[in-house]
């Protein structure tokens, strides 16, 4: 739908008034850190510290919030005639990201979730007059509200303070803070006169919190215990003061009007309305029971949680919470539309004045047909122009700002969302996110404020988070090639001419899909449930991952030692078994069509006990890829050894069958040592022996059936209580030297064949 001329300038008009003259929305002008310079300055010192040990002495760093002049964040450095580097930064978050900028083109050093490079030069390289880093961006945003379920629900201090570190060198000024909500939830509900077992029948477990949050499922794999929310509180509570220290804006929950079925006994008079079944759950575990923001309880719940998150957490005046998040409102006339964000909006400013709604633009991208341009604006302007910001969520593939005239006037956040269910695999959209930020800041009336890094979930393909946080920080694209060639560099220090080729060879193919609004889900045959229908093609040419692979191997003899280097040769060489996988497969299911048992055999045999255990073996090698890891970080947070129980089937289940009988299957897929011996390989060996059975004895293949029977192997997985390794075992080099001599030339004479 198009703006008719009219409607256009009164939009514009708003717009005009709601901002100020250098662009920024007057509105959110609020939202700036509230500790001091000092206290800023201190927090990037003990950043420093944790980072450089006794070498954090040659940085002398200050914050001083005059430097900006436009509320844009800033960091000048110098060099001193005694070799120390002078740093100062308008906030603690530019003072820490001007010096990783720093490290990282100067020093050639590297800071990533799966291990740093800090072979930091002496002296300090030197900086010729002053590097001014700064930035367009008034914003930089970071985690989707299921990165909280996917990648940090097992996290304790240590974890997390390494990640605020993490946040703060990377540049992000606006994180979620969602820990610690339910144990506040459950005190609105019990005042309101709820029983404890129907919040506990509310809750889920922590493993899958973030859909609960969102409405979309109830106490399945729960309750949660009395320890979780004490655990979590305490959790919060050194989160937000770290955070703040580095003078970021914590994001804070609010409620959107999901209630415990319960509400239904106490207010039965109250506007409730039952939505259908989520996803492909029933309504044992979904069908939310939704409060219409138009009853008086509405405002009544939503500010005593809100006034309870204030009092135990402070507030930055910035507040998260989603409606609709993949389930369609009861109504789609705009009226009804508009006061839902209305109400939702009331609740937050009645607790806080100053309140900023900060919502997932994610409904409007997963449900197009519902949401058209009158349902969204109408949302969207229940809010006044510049008290809500969007986050266009996955903007990086299918953005949403161009559809809707930059959100109709409420300012946005162009987002990378890049991983779904925090699968593992290579994968990024590099062209998209050198060039998306620069066209959403160009486009007529944009009311861009900020980039964001939006994953469902974290510890997988750092260049892409690497390139995608430099970019609130850079005036225009980079080469990708050259950008691709100084990431080896600095991620493995050394010059190596092989590590270059093999980084900008990722980068043309795994690295580079340009497919419109194509989903990072990790579809490979490795990873799924077995059929004869299995999805088989990929974005790239295979023939790139081999030789960047057989790069790598070409020099592991001398650099595997170094951390990120052995992640990077495990990573690959996983990356390459996965497209042999594929390759293996195919083979299995051309040799059963065409009733060659020989084939079928010589295939399945491969696969099931050379492959696939071969995998295991090499991710058994390194520390970032054990699932006994996960495992051990769940069974860390509970209080006695009903609860490690607990937390493990949460662990066990969400990797797996995402529900009690498979309702997402596979959806946060992962490629860790254990997981594929006992619960991917253990399913291919069944497919392959019911295949081998079928020609043998001349029957159809059933995948009813042998869904029946994988369901079986999955539960056993989920509920066997194996104990796993957290630590690692096997000489890296080693494995990859057998696994790369016994696959290599067949994968090289597949790709020549082509």
């Amino acid at each position: 739908m198009r703006y008719t001329w009219p409607s256009f300038l009164c939009l514009a008009v708003l717009i005009f008034v709601t901002r100020s003259a250098n662009g920024e929305f007057q509105t959110l002008a609020h939202l700036r850190p509230k500790a001091s310079d000092e206290t800023q300055a201190k927090a990037v010192s003990g950043l420093l510290a944790r980072l450089l040990g006794n070498w954090s002495r040659d940085f002398v760093v200050s914050v001083n919030r005059t430097l900006s002049k436009d509320g844009l964040d800033v960091c000048e450095l110098r060099s001193t005639e005694n070799h120390q580097v002078v740093a100062v930064g308008s906030t603690g978050v530019a003072l820490a990201a001007g010096i990783n900028h720093y490290l990282k083109y100067y020093c050639r050093c590297h800071v990533s979730w799966w291990g740093d490079q800090l072979r930091v030069p002496r002296p300090l390289p030197h900086i010729t007059g002053v590097l001014r880093i700064n930035t367009q961006h008034r914003f930089r945003y970071y985690q989707n509200v299921c990165t909280q379920s996917y990648s940090t629900v097992w996290w304790d201090w240590p974890r997390w303070q390494r990640e605020i570190d993490w946040m703060a060198l990377s540049g992000i000024n606006l994180p979620l803070a969602f820990n610690g909500q339910e144990a506040l939830w459950q005190q609105v509900y019990l005042s309101l006169g709820l029983s404890k077992k129907e919040v506990d029948e509310f809750f889920t477990g922590p493993a899958f919190l973030a859909w609960n949050r969102m409405g979309n499922l109830f106490e399945w794999a729960g309750p949660l215990p009395e320890s979780w929310h004490i655990k979590q509180l305490s959790l919060q509570s050194k989160i937000l003061d770290r955070m703040r220290a580095f003078g970021m804006i914590p994001v804070l929950p609010a409620f959107s009007g999901i209630v415990p079925h319960g509400i239904t006994r106490l207010f039965p008079q109250a506007n409730v309305t039952k939505l259908g079944p989520w996803s492909h759950f029933n309504c044992s575990y979904s069908c939310a029971t939704v409060l219409d923001p138009r009853d008086p309880l509405f405002r009544r719940i939503g500010a005593l949680f809100l006034s309870l998150v204030v009092k135990e957490f402070g507030t930055d005046h910035i507040y998260n919470t989603d409606t609709f998040n993949e389930m369609s409102p009861s109504s789609s006339e705009p009226t009804y539309l508009a006061s839902v964000s209305r109400a939702i909006f009331a609740t937050m400013t009645s607790v806080d004045t100053e309140a900023v709604w900060l919502m997932q633009g994610w409904l409007f991208f997963s449900d197009p047909d519902f949401w058209k341009p009158p349902q969204v604006r109408a949302l969207l302007h229940g809010v006044p122009l510049g008290r809500m910001i969007v986050l266009d969520l996955f903007a990086e593939s299918a953005p949403v700002f161009p559809l809707t005239r930059s959100f109709y006037g409420q300012p946005f956040i162009w987002c990378m969302l890049h991983n779904f269910g925090g699968n593992f695999g290579l994968f990024g959209a590099v062209e998209r996110i050198n060039s998306g930020p620069f066209e959403a800041l160009r486009f007529p009336n944009s009311t861009l404020v900020g980039l964001g890094v939006a994953p469902e979930g974290i510890g997988q393909n750092p260049v892409v988070y690497d390139l995608m946080t430099e970019m609130a920080w850079r005036r225009g694209p980079v080469d990708l090639a050259e950008w691709a060639s100084q990431y080896a560099a600095r991620r493995y220090g050394s010059q190596e001419a092989s590590l270059s080729v093999a980084w900008q060879l990722l980068f043309r193919s795994v690295y580079n899909c340009t497919i419109p609004g194509y989903k990072s889900h990790n579809h490979s045959p490795l990873v799924r449930r077995p059929s004869l229908k299995m999805q088989t093609d990929v974005w790239y040419d295979p023939a790139d991952i081999y030789e960047a692979w057989r790069l790598l191997f070409s020099v592991a003899s001398t650099m595997v030692s170094v951390e990120t280097f052995q992640h990077d040769l495990v990573d690959v060489t996983r990356q390459a078994i996965e497209l042999l996988t594929t390759e293996y497969y195919k083979e299995i299911r051309d040799a059963f069509k065409a009733q060659n048992l020989p084939d079928l055999l010589q295939a399945g045999g491969v696969l099931v006990y050379g492959l696939l255990p071969d995998l295991d073996r090499v991710l058994s090698s390194d520390a970032h890829f054990l699932l006994g890891a996960w495992l051990e970080q769940a069974r860390s947070l509970a209080a006695g050894e009903r609860e490690a129980q607990l937390y493990e089937v949460n662990a066990r289940n969400q990797i797996t069958l995402w529900g009690p009988d498979g309702e997402i299957l596979d959806y946060a897929n992962k490629q860790w040592a254990g997981l594929v011996q006992d619960y991917y390989l253990q399913r291919w060996d069944l497919f392959v022996s019911t295949l081998v059975g079928c020609v043998e004895h001349g029957r159809p293949f059933s995948q009813d059936a042998f869904n029946q029977a994988a369901l079986q192997v999955e539960k056993d997985f989920v509920y066997n209580r194996r104990k796993y390794p957290a630590q690692p075992s096997g000489d890296t080099y080693a494995i990859v030297r057998r696994i790369f001599l016994r696959y290599y030339p067949n994968a090289k004479k597949r790709m020549m064949t082509r």
